[in-house]
């Protein structure tokens, strides 16, 4: 099980969780909704739970709920601006389908 961040990513995490002090790492998970079934959502980690898997990629900690793994194994994160849009993209291997938006995905 592993889930990676790039080099772009990690720089921008680094960035987001220097600002929260309370920070343990970035919370990545899933939740149903979107045009496609499901929609990645991305936050900060102020506690980590039981339930919860810790990934360390580039030097950052990615926390996952166990139920939202199956969703998101094998996961590489990466982030990138174009043109007025920036953000965080998913390349997920477990994804059948994905929106144009490429935020709402369905496996």
């Amino acid at each position: 099980m592993l889930i990676t961040l790039t080099e772009k990513a990690a720089a921008r995490a680094h960035s987001y969780l220097a600002k929260q002090a309370n920070a343990q790492g970035l919370r990545l998970g899933v939740r149903n909704t979107g045009c496609s079934g499901y929609m990645y959502t991305v936050g900060l980690a102020d506690t980590i739970n039981p339930d919860d898997q810790i990934f360390e990629s580039q030097g950052v900690k990615v926390v996952v709920s166990t139920k939202n793994l199956p969703y998101l194994d094998g996961m590489e994160v990466d982030y990138a601006k174009e043109g007025l849009n920036e953000g965080f993209r998913f390349r997920n291997p477990n994804a059948k389908e994905m929106c144009g938006c490429g935020e709402s995905f369905s496996v």
